[in-house]
């Protein structure tokens, strides 16, 4: 029988899974977690050559993206393989890939193949440049996106040179951002009743991501670079020293600023003329700095966090990752959320950041073992126990 359904929200959404390493299957973990029926499709074991780019199935990385799944093996190379496929898609709502463009061409499984079956499937492909273009059939990973986007261009120490980011932001976010499409393309289809293609790119998600920095060059022709820790325009706000660390202190605009000052014991610099305005501070930023370093490395970190958030002051420690999940704040959001692996045992994995009042998510199941529910996911679709049995013997599934 199928997993217990992670939502109510997405409930009677079908899902098949196509996708691999991160995008894709950061995609399909928002609708898993809101209770679609996910169907993972894999290789069967005898026919996967060696561990795959997502790492070892029962590592943190595979296990935190993929909770929430049934598990079908199936071979797409045999036409028997795609038969399956398509008699599944025929009665899906969704399917999500990040093969690369080519690729689904060659198996049959591109957008007008699906709707020659199902006219109301939704494709969702994610690739690292574009369905098309002079870069469709380069390879796409995070840091050339990173690179590409650039992103890396405004990351680090002044003249330190590139820097990628410390997570795979533009995996992340393209996915993220697929799930949206998703989402956005099912809203939709109530009105039209017929499904569409719903294409992001790494690429893609990375320049979106950019944001204002993006737009410093779009409006302005304003090249962006390397401000450290620095924010490139409220000023101060950046990383400071104390007794036993360091802190991030954020000062926006002038009422900020004058809480700041004051809480600082430096009511003059509201009327320093090196200090006064918001140009003021930009100019004369590192000297700002430097009279801020010398206060701040006279108390611990935890005395001004109190200190300036009571001002008003937004103000905040710099975690390592074990002391983000035991602050009591991340506690009571429940960031952290348990599930019982059959092979791992209880553990705890990423909780989502959203919260629906009504219909919440909840990590309902743990990671499926490859082909864990091929057998009942075929039954459903409609074949006996000697097909499937003949499949199995055959390698097809």
């Amino acid at each position: 029988m199928p997993i217990p359904a992670a939502s109510s929200t997405l409930a009677g959404l079908r899902v098949l899974d196509l996708s691999r390493v991160r995008a894709g299957p950061t995609c399909v973990r928002q609708l898993a977690d809101w209770g679609a029926d996910v169907i993972k499709i894999e290789m069967p074991p005898a026919l996967e050559s060696g561990e795959g780019l997502g790492g070892p199935r029962h590592g943190p990385d595979f296990q935190n993206l993929h909770r929430n799944k049934r598990s079908l093996t199936l071979n797409l190379k045999a036409p028997e393989g795609l038969a399956i496929f398509k008699r599944l898609a025929a009665r899906a709502d969704v399917v999500v890939e990040n093969f690369r463009p080519d690729v689904k061409t060659r198996l049959g499984i591109d957008y007008e193949s699906l709707r020659a079956v199902n006219r109301r499937i939704i494709l969702a492909s994610i690739s690292g440049f574009g369905q098309d273009g002079p870069y469709v059939n380069r390879p796409g990973f995070d840091q050339i996106a990173q690179g590409m986007g650039g992103l890396m261009s405004i990351t680090g120490l002044p003249g330190q040179g590139p820097v990628r980011v410390g997570i795979p932001v533009a995996d992340l976010c393209a996915g993220i951002f697929a799930a949206q499409g998703i989402l956005l393309a099912l809203i939709e289809r109530e009105k039209s009743g017929e499904g569409q293609w719903v294409q992001t790119s790494l690429l893609q998600a990375q320049i979106f991501m950019l944001d204002f920095q993006a737009a410093r060059w779009l409006v302005d022709r304003e090249v962006p670079k390397q401000a450290g820790n620095n924010h490139p325009t409220s000023i101060p706000t950046g990383v400071f020293p104390t007794a036993d660390g360091h802190i991030n202190i954020a000062v926006a605009g002038g009422p900020i600023w004058e809480r700041f000052a004051r809480a600082m014991g430096r009511a003059d610099w509201i009327t320093d003329p090196r200090y006064a305005r918001a140009a003021d501070r930009s100019k004369n930023r590192d000297a700002l700095n430097a009279e801020i370093a010398e206060l701040t490395r006279t108390r611990s970190s935890a005395e001004w966090v109190e200190l300036l958030n009571e001002a008003g002051v937004p103000t905040g420690p710099i975690y390592s990752i074990d002391q983000v999940f035991a602050d009591p704040q991340v506690q009571h959001l429940k960031m952290a959320a348990a599930v019982d692996s059959p092979v791992r045992g209880r553990m705890e994995l990423v909780a989502q950041p959203i919260v629906l009042s009504r219909t919440p998510s909840s990590l309902a199941a743990p990671p499926p073992e490859a082909g864990q529910h091929t057998d009942e996911v075929l039954a459903e679709a409609g074949y006996t126990p000697a097909e499937i049995a003949d499949f199995r013997a055959r390698q097809i599934v």
